[in-house]
């Protein structure tokens, strides 16, 4: 069993910065690919970034050149640093990750997300 904690979220004003975490603890090998999604109210979740084990990443469109996702495997943890916020960045913030709990076990699991919202 594993879990995944967000945290960093908060209030802030358009312009402004914010650093997602993203804690794994339980039973872990391994850490392969993690991944931020977000959900604004009334609006589909939608994927922001995602990194490999070895470092690729890959962002939203909406996101690209503004945010930056990043993983410590000595921590299990994982980050997205979110520059440049717009209030259509407002939303909830989910860590999902595919987590290795022996070499041939692998699951997915999902935080239970963190509230990002940008005021104008």
């Amino acid at each position: 069993q594993v879990q995944l904690v967000e945290s960093g979220g908060g209030l802030v004003q358009a312009g402004g910065s914010l650093r997602l975490s993203c804690a794994a603890s339980g039973t872990i090998f391994s850490i392969n690919h993690m991944r931020w999604y977000r959900q604004a109210p009334g609006a589909q979740r939608e994927l922001v970034a995602a990194i490999t084990k070895g470092g690729s990443t890959n962002y939203g469109a909406s996101v690209k050149g503004r945010f930056t996702i990043s993983r410590d495997d000595a921590k299990n943890t994982g980050y997205l640093q979110m520059n440049g916020l717009k209030p259509e960045d407002t939303a909830v913030y989910y860590c999902n990750a595919d987590v290795f709990e022996s070499p041939a076990r692998l699951k997915n699991y999902w935080g239970q997300g963190t509230q990002v919202t940008v005021s104008s």
